[in-house]
């Protein structure tokens, strides 16, 4: 019986060091935030005590580390509220970790919920919902205002581009801007974009 406090405790203790360290990085990605899919996934399947929703979320050869720290976090579960929360934060973070690694990309610590981008937390209203026509429209507005905005300001400088130094500069530096987003939008449309960090993060593609 000892033994088995004495390896809880070490259980604890490593947890505790864990958050306590976590890297305070503000680079992040949808999957880092506690709001996102993945820690919602984690959520569910430590109510459920079945560890069968989080497995999506990563590759098949971290399937039995995964396994094995859920068992842990269940058992450290039963030992209280604070033992529970602390577990359940150490299993979050340990998911999205491995999860964030499988996609290539760096993980730097779990983020807050309104970290998320408005368009991201959009689209994972439209799942819920069934509908994307919101989105789609908001998206719409957004890039068509960006587009006018951009269009205005080059036009309007353009006009006496030739006429003296320092207006041909300020037409360039808008026409560098204006062109550039629409070649980023572009690239998105077509699909050259890729998900997440580090060789896999959407392109903004914009005001370069």
């Amino acid at each position: 019986m000892g033994n088995a406090k004495q390896t809880m405790f070490g259980f604890l203790s490593i947890l505790a060091i864990t958050l306590l360290c976590l890297p305070t990085d503000q680079s992040y990605a949808h999957c880092d935030t506690l709001d996102g899919p993945v820690v919602q996934s984690a959520r569910t399947a430590l109510e459920k005590k079945d560890v069968t929703p989080v497995l999506k979320w990563i590759k098949r050869e971290h399937e039995q580390e995964i396994q094995d720290v859920f068992q842990k976090t269940l058992k450290v579960r039963e030992k209280g509220i604070e033992a529970k929360d602390l577990a359940d934060h150490y299993f979050f973070e340990t998911l999205v970790r491995i999860h964030r690694a499988g996609e290539g990309a760096p993980y730097t610590g779990r983020k807050p919920g309104n970290a998320v981008d408005p368009a991201v937390a959009l689209a994972d209203k439209a799942l819920e919902e069934g509908s994307v026509e919101k989105l789609i429209n908001i998206l719409n507005n957004a890039m068509a205002k960006g587009i006018r905005d951009r269009f205005q300001h080059a036009r309007k400088t353009r006009k006496h581009a030739d006429d003296f130094v320092a207006a041909g500069r300020e037409f360039v530096e808008a026409y560098v801007i204006f062109t550039h987003y629409v070649e980023g939008l572009h690239a998105d449309i077509k699909g050259k974009s890729v998900h997440h960090g580090g060789g896999s993060e959407v392109s903004s593609g914009h005001d370069h």
